[in-house]
């Protein structure tokens, strides 16, 4: 199982230097890949339903610092050669799809095709109504703004007809380094379960029960196989703590990558206590080809 780190977006992660020495610092002890939330705003008071505690309530601090995960992945990028890049998770039905598809494209070119693209639907209501967005067909614009990304990263002239985006025979260039960029479909609804089985390149879940996790993927790999698509094809990440049985459980479930998050440190600030965290998890450094060719048997 492949191990990335969430919750990098904070302390001296907001700030240049910082951003890159923990970015520097993952990607040599070998974490996989690093990734990045999306709020574009926080209310002083909200009302919608949080759907990753029992009690349904946010516990953050809406003055605390949110970078763009977009930018923050680009500039830690620039500092890095081979971790990968995700969203964990970008509010998809927020944005214009066509301009998403400039925007991705061109980190994965610049990134050397590291972006990971996980999208959600977002639970925030209050954060749609500033945007001016509409909340209740979320889910039928996220669907049809995965087909719009998949179309413009293809190479053009490209033509597109949906309900909410059409276009005809236009060129989105630059285009990805590997003709696709992932895209990894997060919640854990039964209905997010089937999208992401249908549609996605791979399924994030998170925070959610051993039992239900597994609940979830079944109903995925059954959906991905109702689609004429191969189970095996779907990807699946999970989001949890640095929480050894909660690791078993996904690994046991068939997680093929868990990105930690915790809540208890700031490893921009104690980044010896990354190092901990790598030795905890067996995190190895990746050798260099080099390395790897120099050892090997004449």
């Amino acid at each position: 199982m492949l191990f990335g780190l969430a919750g990098l977006q904070a302390g001296r992660g907001c700030e240049p230097d910082g951003l890159a020495e923990i970015a520097q610092l993952a990607e040599s002890l070998g974490f996989e890949s690093l990734w990045a939330s999306e709020h574009v705003i926080i209310p002083d008071r909200v009302t919608s339903r949080y759907p990753f505690n029992a009690e349904g309530k946010l516990y953050s601090d809406p003055t605390a610092t949110r970078p763009n995960p977009l930018i923050w992945l680009a500039f830690a990028a620039a500092a890095t050669s081979r971790i990968r890049l995700g969203t964990c998770i970008l509010l998809l039905p927020l944005r214009n799809p066509v301009l998403l598809a400039k925007e991705t494209a061109t980190l994965d070119r610049l990134s050397g095709g590291r972006l990971i693209l996980g999208v959600g639907i977002g639970w925030m209501r209050e954060e749609f109504d500033v945007l001016g967005s509409d909340w209740s067909d979320r889910g039928r614009r996220t669907e049809e703004y995965i087909g719009v990304l998949r179309t413009l990263w293809q190479p053009g002239p490209r033509s597109f007809s949906g309900t909410t985006v059409s276009f005809e025979d236009v060129h989105c260039i630059p285009t990805p380094v590997h003709e696709q960029i992932p895209i990894v479909v997060s919640g854990t609804s039964d209905a997010v379960a089937r999208r992401a089985g249908r549609l996605g390149d791979g399924y994030f879940p998170m925070a959610v029960t051993p039992e239900r996790l597994r609940e979830l993927l079944g109903i995925a790999r059954t959906e991905a196989e109702r689609s004429g698509r191969s189970p095996d094809r779907i990807e699946v990440t999970y989001l949890g703590a640095p929480n050894s049985a909660e690791i078993e459980a996904a690994d046991a479930a068939g997680v093929d990558r868990y990105v930690v998050l915790d809540r208890t440190v700031d490893f921009t600030r104690e980044p010896e206590r990354l190092l901990v965290l790598a030795a905890t998890l067996g995190v190895a450094p990746a050798r260099s080809a080099a390395i790897a060719s120099a050892e090997s048997p004449v």
